[in-house]
């Protein structure tokens, strides 16, 4: 019921702290990613699968982890294109109410749900 009586609040966000630099961030991001043990696990579990035993190994693995950094950025990419666009329409007002409202009737509609079916049990 508290998110159905809440008010709008404004979007003034402070925005995160500036990284040093880029090569730092970079680099940092670089070490966490390469340091953590199930990425690693993963392509050793899953690379081998697509592997032509009788071609050149290297060529393959490369081609592998190229597409798949590919991937990654197309991802992050897309990722970050659809935040920018939520967060303009999730600005205004009226989509801060209708989301609130929408989010508080779920709520309100599981409660029931929940209480109905320990009832019937």
């Amino acid at each position: 019921m508290k998110l159905l009586r809440s008010g709008i609040s404004p979007m003034g966000v402070a925005p995160p702290a500036a990284p040093g630099s880029r090569w730092r961030l970079f680099a940092n991001t670089y070490l966490v990613t390469a340091l953590n043990p199930k990425g690693s696990v993963f392509f050793v579990a899953f690379l081998p699968q697509f592997l032509d035993p009788h071609a050149d190994i290297t060529r393959q693995l490369w081609i592998l982890a190229s597409t798949f950094v590919g991937m990654a950025i197309l991802n992050a990419a897309l990722y970050s294109a659809f935040a920018a666009a939520a967060r303009r329409v999730l600005a205004s007002r009226r989509a801060q109410r209708s989301f609130n409202l929408a989010g508080g009737s779920l709520l309100v509609g599981a409660g029931l749900w929940a209480l109905l079916a320990k009832r019937l049990a």
